[in-house]
């Protein structure tokens, strides 16, 4: 059982954006950048390609959704995408605000208070 999987079920906690009968998004706890989400699906798949079809449409409609919403409440250049899924073997989206290249890296790394994480959450979430 993977750690989205455990964020799913409510077994750990996360900063809830968005969530469907299919899919979640929330905040990444190690973000690059203040409004970095996740969009993952709620059926545990290793990696993306191996998604039929119609529920990486789907995927592909929801995280499009939260990126117009986070776009509206974090202030950035653009919002980066990204799918790598070595890190946890569950299929996720990495929507990133972007204020310049460095920030699509993940070598970069914000720190934001508990506090924060709730505030921007909220933001995010307003905007759906």
């Amino acid at each position: 059982m993977s750690i989205f999987t455990k964020i799913i079920s409510g077994e750990i906690p996360s900063y809830k954006i968005a969530e469907d009968d299919e899919f979640i998004a929330f905040l990444d706890i190690n973000p690059n950048t203040k409004g970095h989400t996740l969009c993952v699906p709620k059926k545990e798949v290793d990696k993306i390609f191996d998604l039929d079809k119609d529920l990486y449409n789907r995927l592909m409609d929801f995280s499009y959704d939260v990126a117009k919403a986070i776009e509206k409440a974090i202030p950035c250049k653009r919002i980066g995408m990204s799918v790598v899924g070595l890190e946890v073997p569950h299929v996720h989206v990495h929507l990133i605000p972007l204020h310049d290249m460095d920030d699509i890296r993940f070598q970069r790394k914000t720190s934001l208070t508990p506090q924060e994480f709730e505030t921007t959450a909220k933001q995010i979430a307003a905007n759906l």
